[in-house]
């Protein structure tokens, strides 16, 4: 961060002579007189004169003298705190954080896991869950974040980052507050008949491509209604204005206040747990390989 030639300039200094700086550098008195001499050169400034004594400082080496001494020590202290961080950066792991993508399954894994990784930290990183950017911020696994916790089947995701299951959340409908279904424990499929179903579009999910196969050819009663590929709260937004159900998971009951959660008589339900860069890093690969075997 600074001129090396500044340090035999200084030793120079210290010492009287080119020889003694010579010895001390452990380097030739002929290399000592030459990085000086380049040094008053590239700063225009006479800095040392030479008397049958030895050398001696110009009133603008005395200058440079001090001031270098307080550069050198100043870019030693910056480069020890560069050290540093890169250590403290290097041992953290950033967790992505969203309303439909908590990062809570994985903080509750990090108590069994943190043995093991000693003087890491987690850097907790919020971002939103945008249907249009969301493929973005999957992307990002690797240098936003180094992992994200949340469901997925989606082929779209899963051809942007690697995926370790940790358990399934069912799948189930939300409604209106006031929609006559709000107040049932449970539903059938029989219940729906009549209903608008808001479901995310075909080709992207195979759990839901399966759900919706079922509900054409075995309850063509349930108008099923595209949702965007991806949810988010306008989703949500929609289903409580329209008074349409959908279709969602047990996790997220609480995302919207003005919906209510109903399970369903079936046994879908889709997979959650930890997403992260398809070319992971060490430290990032061995905590995957530890979360395999605890599940």
């Amino acid at each position: 961060m600074y001129d090396p030639r500044l340090n035999a300039f200084i030793a120079a200094a210290d010492c009287g002579s080119f020889t003694k700086a010579s010895e001390k550098l452990y380097i030739s008195p002929t290399a000592v007189m030459k990085q000086i001499n380049t040094l008053e050169d590239s700063l225009g400034l006479k800095l040392i004169s030479r008397t049958n004594q030895g050398i001696r400082l110009t009133p603008a080496g005395q200058s440079v003298c001090k001031d270098a001494r307080f550069m050198i020590d100043y870019s030693e202290k910056a480069l020890e705190r560069a050290r540093r961080y890169t250590e403290e950066y290097e041992k953290t792991f950033c967790v992505g954080t969203s309303l439909l993508n908590p990062c809570k399954p994985f903080i509750d894994l990090w108590a069994r896991l943190s043995p093991h990784f000693p003087g890491y930290r987690l850097n907790i990183v919020p971002f939103e869950d945008e249907h249009t950017n969301i493929l973005a911020e999957i992307s990002a696994l690797g240098e936003k974040f180094d992992f994200l916790t949340g469901v997925c089947d989606s082929s779209a995701w899963l051809e942007r980052c690697g995926f370790q299951k940790l358990g399934e959340y069912k799948k189930c409908v939300a409604v209106n507050a006031e929609h006559r279904l709000a107040k049932k424990s449970i539903i059938s499929l029989y219940d729906l008949h009549g209903e608008k179903l808001m479901m995310v579009k075909e080709g992207d999910s195979v759990l839901n491509d399966r759900i919706r196969a079922d509900l054409d050819q075995n309850h063509p009663q349930i108008q099923i209604v595209d949702a965007p590929q991806f949810y988010d709260m306008n989703v949500f937004n929609s289903c409580a204005q329209s008074g349409d159900v959908l279709l969602t998971i047990e996790c997220w009951q609480n995302v919207h206040p003005l919906l209510v959660t109903v399970p369903v008589e079936w046994d879908y339900a889709i997979p959650y747990g930890i997403l992260y860069s398809k070319e992971p890093p060490d430290d990032v690969k061995r905590l995957i390989e530890l979360v395999k075997g605890m599940i």
